[in-house]
């Protein structure tokens, strides 16, 4: 059965399922029809409000956990509330403070966005996460060495001075190995990775290049793994994990160690975030919409972050139980993405 819209409710069941909605939300407690005959702006008798409180169940948009419980939404009743009925502000004055403050131009970049996950827990009381931009340093130079039959080890230097270490496969003849490495330090030079494997992909294809047979298989196929290496690691920064252990977590050992592993999967996360930087855009994952957080019913609140030419660079964002306050915590990151972008030129 398709999920109902907003005008399928009536006015009445609009105002009953926002206030439960919003309760929950506020509370982490399903909220009965006492409660809300209580409260302001209903003007019902409690029976009233249960008929209300059961039509709503029958939609799929609430739930009853347990027979003498109140009711709390659905990942459903949630997803209409976010995109139909939630009233998004800005962060409050003192969340801007917070992270204004928080968010220094002194020292590297990467202080910058592991304060930006910081922040992001310290004030959702959820999990923090950012993704760093993807970055290829440009090279000084490339050295080959073999370390034992079959295998060698390629030491990359950048021009900012940062050295990695990487190996790779080779045939077991030492010949073509010095060819191959001088080949590479004179194509290298100044580019990426990914910059170079097209340079000298080209030329061994157009028959430009002056090395061997064997040379040359050496260079396409330790460049074809260096350059994906470079290209597909994320590099994720999580703050706050232990704020997820909630007390509801508490209570459910089995969701407790099913977040703690979709956590761990840190480039399943980040293809999660990558979802947020393709659609250029601000993103709510509720619960099972994405299968990472399907087992833990986690949410995620994602949004990029550009440079100051507006290009995407980045995601942020926080995850945290289905109950998240989204009216809060989506301009809070929405905040954040924007305050982050002024150390990127």
């Amino acid at each position: 059965m398709p999920s109902p819209s907003l005008t399928d409710l009536t006015d009445r069941a609009r105002d009953i399922f926002r206030l439960v909605v919003e309760g929950y939300l506020d509370s982490g407690h399903p909220v009965g029809s006492k409660a809300l005959s209580a409260g302001r702006g209903v003007n019902l008798s409690p029976a009233s409000i249960r008929s209300v409180l059961a039509e709503l169940e029958g939609l799929g948009l609430l739930a009853a956990p347990h027979t003498s419980a109140g009711r709390m939404p659905t990942e459903s009743g949630l997803r209409l509330f976010v995109d139909a009925m939630m009233q998004v502000g800005e962060p409050s004055e003192h969340e801007r403070n917070a992270i204004e403050r928080g968010l220094t131009s002194a020292g590297p970049i990467e202080h910058a966005l592991e304060q930006a996950s910081t922040l992001l827990s310290d004030l959702s009381g959820a999990a923090g996460i950012v993704m760093v931009p993807k970055h290829e340093p440009r090279l000084a130079q490339v050295r080959l060495m073999r370390i034992a039959p079959g295998r060698a080890l390629a030491v990359l230097v950048g021009e900012d001075g940062a050295v990695e270490n990487r190996l790779f496969d080779t045939t077991p003849d030492d010949a073509p190995l010095e060819q191959a490495a001088n080949y590479l330090q004179a194509r290298m030079g100044g580019r990426t990775l990914s910059e170079a494997a097209t340079v000298v992909a080209a030329e061994i294809a157009g028959g430009k290049s002056a090395l061997d047979a064997a040379s040359a298989d050496l260079v396409s196929r330790g460049l074809a793994v260096w350059s994906e290496d470079a290209s597909r690691r994320p590099v994720l920064i999580v703050r706050g994990q232990a704020k997820l252990l909630d007390e509801a977590a508490l209570g459910d050992v089995e969701r407790v160690r099913s977040l703690l592993e979709e956590l761990e999967s840190r480039e399943a996360v980040a293809r999660l975030l990558d979802r947020a930087r393709e659609a250029e855009a601000m993103r709510i994952f509720i619960g099972s919409e994405n299968r990472l957080f399907s087992l833990s019913g986690s949410s995620v609140i994602a949004a990029p972050y550009r440079d100051r030419e507006g290009r995407v660079v980045g995601v942020l964002g926080v995850i945290g139980p289905t109950r998240l306050n989204y009216a809060r915590v989506v301009p809070m990151v929405d905040f954040t993405a924007r305050s982050l972008g002024k150390f990127f030129g």
